[in-house]
């Protein structure tokens, strides 16, 4: 119990990105393994007032004396203090030398128990942390205080059987399948120069040299022409650039400008990038290019031949290859269309209940969402000290909305789960065990143990739960 800048904008930008756009329908509980990259951040209200239950608590002055004088004899026993020999040392010198750490062990011992005893009397379930308000406490005297802390919402969920929606069709198209043969031939096509002279057609790539001006936003005239308002900045200049004309990536302009041109020809034009565009320095920019075409080439694939499936895995022959991808693309299909459907689902039943959440919870959710974050970052290389530069205020601010959605829907989840029976079997425990334990390398029983003392195993037990509600509502619901 408790008693009661300036700021690396791409680092935040990233780890927005990586929290960003996730769909949880229950809290993910930390239940990884920590990492070297954890941070404490500062947490905002720790309490919703709908939610707050306050309760005084008394203990006698005997059971308080009593406390003190365990205590104090077992300060006695242990302190070793110049000029007493060990035992032997005074009451009243350990009471004036050692009072700060008396009065703590004494609180640890009483306040816990009769906090404890309080909430049994009254049959109150905290759900937080509790908060000693008013807290009294002196040898001789009653022992006083309050403590507030968090219930869990009061909410019926009856109606959630009447939601309906429609599953999906999740056959393969044979449409579907060639964009998946199209992917996998990209990485093994080649570009080849292209021989004869002729103009640049789609489906061609360009080897460009070019050179590019960014225009200045504002121009100023004067007698000797119109001059930059303020100074230019350093060209762009590119060699053997490929460019693909009629490529989904390729600019409007350029993809314009190269049509039609032949090897060796010069052209000039002006780009306007968007707003948006993903290289900082051009979005938003004009730059004018000088531009040459060297030389023109072709994207060859290869032949979906026996050779060809060898490569992808030594299969006898394309259609023995054909047929296991079809098959694992069936299945990838499969699992996101039902994902998505299920996930639709649950949007529409957890939006039929409107009740407060525990702060506490939408805290403990927002610290697990930067978190993933911050281990995406780690991954990528950022170091710890530019991890510290984060504004993990805003940061914190920003994930506020979608963190309390995912516990509304967690607590929606618990409530469903109890009423259609759902429970989680040992060997599902055991098998999530093994997964986590391969992915830490760290021994099965030792991972176990761990989780077990610091309540990461019930809260793994718990997602496993909310999971299979959700496989048992998209079964019962969906038509």
């Amino acid at each position: 119990m408790k008693e009661a800048n300036e700021t690396d904008e791409t680092a935040e930008e990233r780890l927005e990105a990586e929290t960003a756009g996730e769909h949880e329908h229950s809290p993910e509980h930390e239940h990884s393994p920590e990492h070297e990259h954890s941070h404490e951040h500062p947490h905002g209200p720790s309490l919703n007032p709908e939610l707050t239950r306050e309760i005084e608590v008394e203990a006698p002055a005997e059971e308080v004396s009593k406390a003190y004088r365990t205590v104090v004899k077992r300060y006695q026993k242990l302190a070793r203090i110049p000029g007493f020999r060990a035992g032997k040392v005074p009451e009243s010198l350990v009471r004036s030398k050692f009072a700060r750490e008396l009065r703590q062990e004494v609180m640890e011992a009483l306040v816990a128990a009769r906090f404890r005893q309080a909430i049994e009397e009254r049959k109150l379930r905290p759900v937080s942390e509790p908060q000693l308000l008013d807290l009294q406490l002196m040898d001789g005297q009653p022992l006083r205080f309050k403590a507030a802390f968090e219930v869990l919402p009061e909410f019926d969920v009856s109606g959630y059987e009447s939601v309906r929606v429609e599953k999906p069709a999740v056959e393969l198209t044979d449409e579907e399948f060639e964009g998946e043969v199209a992917h996998l031939l990209e990485s093994y096509a080649t570009i080849e120069p292209v021989e004869e002279e002729r103009a640049l057609a789609a489906g061609d790539w360009a080897a460009i040299e070019f050179r590019g001006e960014i225009q200045p936003l504002a121009r100023t005239v004067t007698e000797e022409g119109a001059t930059p308002a303020e100074p230019g900045t350093a060209p762009i200049t590119g060699e053997d650039v490929l460019i693909e004309i009629g490529g989904k990536n390729t600019l409007k302009a350029f993809d314009e400008a190269l049509r039609g041109a032949t090897v060796g020809q010069e052209l000039k034009f002006e780009v306007e990038y968007p707003e948006d565009f993903g290289e900082r320095r051009l979005a938003g920019q004009t730059v004018a290019y000088d531009v040459t075409v060297k030389t023109i080439k072709r994207k060859t694939y290869p032949e979906r031949d026996e050779e060809l499936a060898k490569q992808l895995g030594n299969y006898a022959s394309w259609e023995d290859f054909a047929r296991e991808l079809r098959g694992r693309a069936q299945a990838r299909k499969r699992e996101s269309v039902a994902m998505g459907a299920r996930n639709k689902m649950l949007d529409e039943v957890i939006a039929r209940y409107h009740f407060p959440v525990p702060e506490s919870f939408v805290q403990r959710q927002v610290d697990a969402r930067l978190e993933r974050g911050l281990r995406a970052l780690a991954q990528q290389g950022m170091k710890s000290e530019d991890m510290r530069k984060l504004d993990f205020a805003r940061l914190r601010a920003a994930q506020r909305d979608e963190a309390e959605r995912e516990v509304r829907a967690s607590l929606v989840l618990d409530r469903i789960a109890d009423v259609e029976g759902v429970t989680v079997s040992e060997a599902e425990v055991d098998n999530e065990l093994r997964i986590l334990s391969m992915q830490a390398r760290e021994p099965l029983e030792t991972l176990r143990e761990r989780m077990q003392q610091d309540g990461a195993l019930e809260r793994m037990r718990e997602q496993l739960r909310r999971e299979r509600t959700g496989m048992v509502l998209y079964e019962k619901l969906a038509s």
